[in-house]
């Protein structure tokens, strides 16, 4: 059975996304290149780290040996898929850079841009 939304979207013209909302990639562009042998490949352009201080601490967490970026994402982000969001919220390009030195802090962050609670 066809996906209704994606026979909807090509219907209308409409461009489904190459990535959920949910992804490192999502909203960034796409381009192809041609190879020497005449393939063509599509590839996602380059995605830059967002400054750490565009996110807003919810809490730190020491690193204990051993923790991996997923479990931490899996267990104070709910999805351990969203790795991502933590090592981009603590400037790290890789997660096994992120989780290297036990004993260090881990900021656990409310998503990229969005302010903190306002404390009444």
């Amino acid at each position: 059975m066809a996906d209704p939304i994606a026979a909807f979207l090509q219907a209308n013209g409409l461009a489904q996304p190459a990535f959920a909302p949910d992804s490192r990639y999502h909203g960034l562009p796409t381009a192809q290149a041609r190879l020497p042998d005449g393939r063509t490949v599509a590839y996602v352009t380059r995605r830059f780290l967002p400054p750490p201080e565009s996110f807003a601490t919810v809490q730190t967490v020491t690193l204990a040996a051993g923790q991996r970026a997923d479990q931490l994402a899996a267990q104070y982000l709910g999805s351990a898929e969203q790795w991502w969001r933590l090592a981009d919220a603590n400037g790290a390009m890789l997660p096994e850079a992120m989780v290297a030195r036990p004993g260090s802090v881990l900021r656990i962050t409310l998503p990229e841009g969005v302010p903190p609670p306002a404390e009444s």
